[in-house]
């Protein structure tokens, strides 16, 4: 049975974006607070300001303005975008370099700043150096077998670590000391400090792409055999109970308690508190789907659509009115890390009066009685 969830709203139309080119495609986007950045096939990237506005109705709408374009000088596509706000600096693979922008105009950095012989990279959300001015890369090397350790700095990249692995890894990320690795037959847990591996489950890359995403403090989802999306902590063990995807899943994010995930037909969301399906949303032709600071952004080659979440209290009125007391209940516990505790304990004591009375009308009076005690 489902819940909405989700509304999916279009952010950057195709006109916007490449007018009558009908060539252009979008290969990577990053957002960063009200900035939005997207990498093109022909080596551009556009910077937009998002603009959220929400009706009197309730109703989200995006207005994307286009501050500026700039073309990198390759013939190959920008293939991944990374902001790192403290710096004013985006990162940008093209052509296995990674080169320093400035965010706001898009220029190289004056010292030309970069980092070459990167298939693909990702930052440390959580920094084991604890310096303000610089942010933490990982990159997977195009030598055979290899990651590297990088620290940036406004206009300068140094080199602090070179690890390598027992197979060719295909994606990474990082928590810490921590890298969670997707090699060519499995996934591993791999502390970069002390050289110790933990293998955790088998996984075929030849037959589809790895998914590798850190969704908090030591704690990553893979995309598991059977379709299974998997939790997995640094320890190699998993807290919480796998949620059942499509064998086809492109990629997936996480806004909580929902995990959200792509294939080629569909966007699914599950909860992470029952592990239940709750919202299925028809999505052709998408390729990327990405978390940026709880926004959640999905893309086809040619636009851009943001997944705007219902607050968490019109989602818990809307199972009450379907009688799905069990759902709204678990819905309602799980939306206390999201809410400040005063006004959780107002509203879960009215829903838990208004689950008393369905149990009530339908002479549940056992429990119904514990509901309203």
């Amino acid at each position: 049975m489902s819940v909405k969830a989700f509304k999916l709203v279009s952010a950057v139309e195709r006109e916007m974006l490449m007018g009558d080119k009908a060539h252009i495609n979008i290969e990577c986007i990053e957002c960063c607070g009200k900035n939005l950045y997207i990498g093109t096939n022909d080596c551009f990237i556009y910077h937009f300001l998002l603009d959220e506005k929400i009706s009197t109705a309730g109703k989200t709408t995006f207005a994307a303005t286009k501050q500026l374009h700039k073309y990198l000088g390759f013939k190959k596509s920008v293939s991944e975008l990374k902001a790192a706000s403290a710096l004013t600096r985006l990162l940008v693979l093209c052509d296995n370099t990674i080169t320093l922008v400035n965010m706001m105009n898009l220029e190289p950095v004056p010292t030309g700043a970069r980092i070459k012989g990167a298939v693909t990279f990702t930052l440390n959300e959580n920094p084991v150096s604890g310096d303000p001015f610089c942010v933490e890369v990982c990159i997977i090397s195009v030598k055979r077998r290899t990651i590297q350790m990088f620290m940036v700095f406004e206009d300068r990249v140094q080199i602090v670590k070179e690890v390598f692995t027992p197979e060719q890894p295909y994606a990474v990320a990082v928590d810490g000391h921590y890298l969670c690795l997707a090699l060519t037959t499995q996934y591993i847990i791999l502390n970069y400090n002390t050289g110790i591996s933990q293998d955790l489950f088998p996984y075929c890359s030849d037959e589809k792409r790895p998914i590798v995403k850190r969704i908090g403090r030591q704690e990553f989802l893979l995309a598991g055999p059977g379709g299974l999306g998997m939790f997995a902590t640094v320890d190699g063990i998993s807290q919480r109970a796998p949620v059942h995807w499509s064998e086809n899943v492109i990629g997936a994010a996480l806004c909580f308690p929902y995990v959200v995930a792509l294939d080629d037909e569909f966007i699914t969301v599950h909860s992470m508190l029952d592990q239940q399906q709750k919202q299925t949303l028809p999505f052709k032709e998408g390729h990327i789907l990405q978390d940026f600071e709880g926004k959640v952004i999905v893309a086809t080659n040619k636009g851009v659509y943001i997944l705007v979440p219902l607050p968490l209290e019109k989602q818990i009125q809307d199972l009450l009115a379907s009688h799905r007391v069990e759902e709204a209940l678990v819905l309602a516990k799980g939306a206390r890390r999201n809410i400040p505790k005063e006004k959780f304990q107002v509203m879960y004591k009215r829903i838990l009066q208004q689950a008393g009375f369905i149990q009530f009308a339908q002479l549940q009076f056992l429990e119904a009685k514990e509901l309203f005690r």
